[in-house]
């Protein structure tokens, strides 16, 4: 950090945004191949908690990349900026008391890992959607994984780069024995569990 950079703090705390907002904030962490269900149980996920009053914001891949990261391409270095740029972004949205859901591929070990430094291990819920390649061809939502077997797409995580699947995550969802409604409910088990005392 510069020597001319000085951080700031503020009266208003994290502390005093949770308790008013009657929530404790944290990042839930959706990985998994693209077409594995990520946004769309995210998406359920953030509207179940927002119709129990509490405050929610979602964080999305393409959706970041049409704004904030839209300079950024899909080489490995890339990547990693993008998923950078993500956690410090989901960092100041959980200083901001939120309940932060970010959907994003992240197929390295390593980058997961640098997002669960920046946010903080406390902060960090790691929900692994364990979904086949094979069943994520078949649906392939958005015709990806038919343009990666052409050639037309480099670096597609699952066909020309890896998928490092985590290890133990705190939470993981097989979707093809799960339906959307239970790994929904598997999700909100989980906060139940572990942040109804925050």
């Amino acid at each position: 950090m510069s020597e001319n950079i000085v951080i700031h703090n503020y009266d208003v705390s994290r502390e005093h945004r949770n308790k008013r907002n009657g929530n404790p904030s944290f990042v839930l962490w959706f990985t998994g191949l693209s077409g594995s269900g990520k946004s769309t149980i995210a998406n359920k996920v953030e509207q179940a908690l927002f119709e129990k009053q509490m405050q929610t914001y979602s964080l999305d891949g393409d959706n970041i990349r049409s704004g904030i990261n839209k300079g950024l391409g899909f080489t490995k270095i890339d990547r990693q900026e993008n998923l950078r740029r993500i956690a410090e972004v989901a960092k100041l949205f959980v200083d901001a008391g939120m309940i932060t859901i970010a959907a994003f591929v992240s197929p390295l070990k390593s980058d997961r890992q640098q997002v669960k430094d920046i946010i903080g291990d406390q902060d960090f819920v790691e929900i692994f959607v364990d979904t086949s390649l094979e069943e994520c061809e078949r649906r392939d939502v958005k015709g990806l994984y038919k343009k990666a077997r052409a050639g037309e797409i480099e670096n597609f995580t699952g066909i020309t780069a890896p998928y490092e699947a985590p290890e133990n995550p705190q939470i993981k969802i097989e979707t093809e024995h799960t339906s959307i409604e239970e790994a929904v409910e598997q999700v909100l088990k989980y906060i139940e569990e572990n942040y109804r005392n925050q």
